[in-house]
């Protein structure tokens, strides 16, 4: 089967489709991290009220090994932290996966500690209107965000966030996971959890661990940081996809790997079907700077385009989901290609 690319495209080609191997999900990346700071129970709840499938925390543990809900363990640029006076002493630098950070970090605090802190907007040059809830929201534990999502009947789609650094440092990641989502009641494929990881040996622990569906996340460019594999490219290729096969439900792709911009797509989608991967791209985001070319309006980064034409073009090519920070634009956007697809909700 073929398919034309979508209008506004850089020229007329025709592409190999890949039929989905299951119903697309909505995936609220952060939570609805477009409209609200990420990473807060007011930006999962706004997600779930769009309607998204599942929210996304990303996991990073504390001094006293509770999980909490952080893009990364280094909360300078998304809490008030620089503010607190009481915490000036533990700002320091830190080596993570290779990169040299300075600042305040996750591993040096306990719970109580972190729920003095208050979430700020991490994108505020992009997303000013963000900002006027700085100061408004706790950093929420991952059993805050389990409860929110049993309350209101979603999934969620936990990111284990340096799972190696944690481990060196004393504070390993997997069997406490796995304990806490048991408890949850969640341990099944069945069960409305994906647990995703840009490392290779943590999800394979895992799978020895747990019947949860995992998720191997894969970058356009470098490798996985605990070195389980040459690059991400290696992994991309059917060989590779393979031997990820063995091991997790899919892969959580850079939107590029798929489609980088109005180029032609790559084989992955197909590629991965192929040896049974499902494929959740990452990361659909309105503002301009994140499209293609094609479907940007006007000049201003800041400035929405036309996502919902992008989730379309990604969704004839066969994703079983998706990433987004507007979780509306994304329902909004599955919902018009069910129908003109004449695909069953």
């Amino acid at each position: 089967m073929t398919l034309a690319l979508a209008s506004g495209a850089a020229s007329a080609q025709t592409v190999p489709m890949s039929q989905a191997l299951t119903p697309p999900i909505v995936i609220a990346h952060r939570g609805a991290s477009g409209l609200r700071p990420e990473h807060t129970i007011a930006s999962y709840t706004l997600a779930i009220e769009q309607g998204a499938d599942f929210i996304e925390p990303d996991l990073v543990l504390t001094k006293d090994d509770v999980f909490v809900a952080r893009h990364e363990n280094d909360i300078t640029g998304t809490t008030d932290v620089a503010n607190h006076p009481e915490f000036a002493a533990r700002r320091t630098e830190k080596v993570i996966d290779g990169q040299k950070h300075v600042g305040w970090f996750t591993e040096d605090f306990t719970l109580a500690e972190l729920k003095t802190l208050r979430a700020v907007e991490r994108l505020p040059r992009l997303r000013p209107d963000n900002t006027k809830y700085d100061g408004q929201f706790e950093v929420p534990t991952l059993a805050e965000v389990i409860a929110l999502a049993k309350k209101h009947h979603v999934g969620i789609y936990p990111e284990t966030k340096h799972p190696s650094y944690f481990a060196k440092i004393g504070h390993p990641m997997e069997a406490r996971l796995v304990a806490e989502l048991k408890a949850a009641g969640w341990s099944k494929p069945s069960d409305p959890v994906f647990i995703q990881s840009f490392e290779v040996d943590n999800l394979k622990r895992l799978h020895g661990m747990t019947g949860l569906r995992l998720i191997q996340l894969m970058d356009a460019d470098g490798a996985p940081p605990d070195g389980a594999a040459p690059s991400y490219a290696a992994m991309a290729t059917p060989a590779g996809l393979k031997a990820v096969a063995a091991y997790a439900y899919g892969i959580g792709p850079n939107k590029d790997m798929i489609q980088k911009g109005d180029a032609a797509p790559s084989t992955l989608v197909a590629d991965a079907h192929a040896v049974g991967l499902r494929l959740h791209p990452w990361t659909f985001r309105a503002e301009n700077m994140f499209l293609p070319p094609s479907l940007r309006t006007g000049t201003d980064p800041a400035v929405h385009g036309r996502l919902t034409e992008e989730i379309d073009r990604f969704l004839d090519l066969g994703v079983d989901g998706f990433f987004t920070d507007f979780a509306y634009i994304g329902v909004e956007a599955r919902t018009a290609w069910r129908a003109k697809r004449k695909v069953p909700g």
